[in-house]
């Protein structure tokens, strides 16, 4: 029989991430701040809650996947959180990105009421969350790990059991940096070939096979060319991780050159409003900068 899992939080990432559970057959529990939504999820098949709470009083898993520190905090430690219903011998899993240090004193917290924990965020955006192929770097007790691993396998494809807890999101920035230094550089690419007059499409064409291609390259150039800024991942969300990057740079007294300009180019590209567009839309700072447009 297959284990009842819990899920809260259903934004761009969860509600796909939530559908996959239902398909590979698990019994699953909803729960996330919009009634619609939860009860959209009714029609497909889950089962409502009202709470964190009752979430986990109906689960042995409960996954998590919501905004930021504070968010899984509450939804955790809160008095009407996880650990105030969920049976010892349950399992949490958190898969949003947060705080590794916040990560590894809730593990703490949880160890001490026989609840097991895991942090485990994902890359591969929406179209990964949607398709079941996102990567899924998993920190925590590797034998917990293991027993969850059908469950991973039900929304991901490259899942890896990178260490103790906190290791995920560790593992995890590691991946912001690298994303977010390589949007830069593509989105300077293709400044460079507008400014230049070089064929916009030909040139995307030409180095996409070769040393240059990247995730980035070959999802975002298109769509900046057909100026379409819907987001995949979030410019806000993008920044709330850089943030956490920056934050465990500053522990490890680390110098992050090129993450902390590609921060502060998301800065300016906030003041303009676009906390909701997609990262591509980084390209529109460096156009102002450039005079020119990125326009098939």
């Amino acid at each position: 029989m297959q284990q009842r899992i819990g899920f809260i939080g259903l934004g761009i990432m969860g509600k796909p991430m939530a559908r996959n559970l239902l398909k590979a057959g698990y019994p699953v529990t909803v729960y996330t701040r919009k009634r619609e939504t939860v009860e959209a999820f009714r029609a497909e098949g889950a089962r409502g809650a009202s709470s964190s709470r009752e979430v986990a009083e109906r689960s042995e898993v409960v996954i998590t996947m919501v905004t930021d520190t504070p968010d899984v905090q509450q939804v955790v430690l809160g008095p009407d959180g996880i650990l105030s219903s969920l049976q010892a011998g349950g399992t949490i899993i958190d898969m949003s990105t947060i705080s590794p240090t916040a990560t590894r004193e809730m593990a703490t917290t949880c160890q001490t009421k026989g609840i097991h924990y895991l942090d485990a965020p994902v890359s591969g955006g929406e179209g990964g969350a949607i398709a079941g192929t996102l990567s899924i770097m998993v920190g925590g007790e590797e034998t917990v790990f293991k027993s969850c691993l059908p469950i991973f396998q039900a929304m991901g494809k490259n899942i890896i059991h990178v260490g103790p807890s906190g290791s995920g999101q560790l593992v995890k920035l590691c991946n912001q940096i690298a994303v977010a230094v390589t949007n830069m550089a593509m989105c300077e690419a293709l400044i460079f070939a507008a400014k230049s007059g070089v064929h916009l499409e030909k040139m995307h064409q030409a180095i996409s096979g070769g040393a240059a291609g990247s995730w980035q390259l070959t999802n975002l150039g298109p769509r900046i060319f057909q100026r379409d800024f819907a987001p995949g991942f979030m410019v806000k969300l993008q920044q709330k991780d850089l943030r956490l990057v920056l934050q465990e740079a500053d522990r490890l007294q680390l110098a992050l050159p090129a993450t902390g300009l590609v921060h502060n180019l998301f800065n300016a590209l906030e003041s303009t409003g676009a906390d909701n567009e997609g990262t591509q839309a980084l390209v529109k700072v460096l156009e102002r900068l450039a005079g020119v447009e990125v326009k098939a």
